[in-house]
């Protein structure tokens, strides 16, 4: 009887006694889970947000390369035309060159016949004077040559000044420098040509004594000796009293002696 009265007792308080352990079991797999599910959802916004940012920074990257690729047709267009326009000076330059240089070659043959019959007088003209920009821009060129030696750089801005500002006092002193630089390269028939155009286009300009004499210099460093002698006279006839005529006799003196 007394065992029948304790059966159910010990068995209520067995069950009493596992409840907390199923509550304890079942309470850290429920939050082992969510949180899991709340690992998974950031790590997938994660991943989302750093796919979103890698499109924008292709994007971006597509958007620079475009602009790059614009930017390097601008240049290379540009640097084609400016080609292009000094090539074609370039040959205006070697055509008026052989037009005045065969102009001048009764004149340079019978150089002292007409100094003795007109005292060698030449007539002069007045030169459009420069402005400041003009003056400016001549002022940098000269300093690319005297000072920083970037010749290739001078010749350019050479080319530039003299298509810019056409016929003036400093448009000569262009066209004589260009003549200098490119007999320092030594590049002997640009330098022919440059020195050409002033000594028969501008006999009357205050470098056209400096370029004939270097234009007879640019002519001996080329072999033609001959030539470079009739020149050479032609700045004594003409230009007597200049300091290029002193270097022209001091050049006719070595070579004769």
């Amino acid at each position: 009887m007394r065992n029948r009265l304790m059966a159910p007792l010990l068995m209520s308080l067995a069950v009493w006694q596992a409840t907390p352990a199923l509550a304890q079991s079942s309470t850290p797999a429920f939050q082992t889970n969510a949180s899991e599910a709340q690992r998974k959802a950031s790590n997938n916004q994660a991943s989302a947000e750093l796919f979103y940012m890698i499109q924008q920074l292709q994007d971006d990257v597509r958007r620079l390369q475009g602009k790059v690729e614009e930017q390097q047709h601008l240049i290379e267009r540009l640097q084609k035309q400016g080609r292009d326009r000094y090539i074609d000076l370039d040959q205006r330059i070697l055509d008026l060159s052989k037009k005045t240089e065969s102009a001048s070659q009764p004149a340079a043959t019978g150089a002292s016949a007409e100094a003795e019959g007109s005292s060698g007088a030449i007539e002069t003209r007045e030169y459009r004077q420069p402005g400041d920009e003009e003056q400016k821009a001549y002022n940098e060129i000269l300093d690319l040559i005297r000072n920083q030696k970037k010749y290739d750089q001078a010749i350019n801005r050479l080319y530039e000044f003299i298509d810019k500002y056409p016929e003036g006092d400093l448009t000569v002193n262009a066209y004589y420098w260009l003549g200098e630089v490119y007999l320092v390269k030594p590049q002997l028939e640009q330098a022919k040509q440059a020195f050409t155009i002033v000594a028969t286009r501008y006999p009357d300009h205050r470098k056209a004594p400096d370029a004939v004499y270097k234009l007879g210099v640019t002519l001996d460093r080329m072999g033609d000796s001959e030539a470079a002698k009739r020149r050479m006279q032609s700045v004594i006839d003409n230009y007597p009293k200049s300091s290029a005529a002193d270097l022209a006799r001091k050049f006719l003196s070595s070579a004769s002696g």
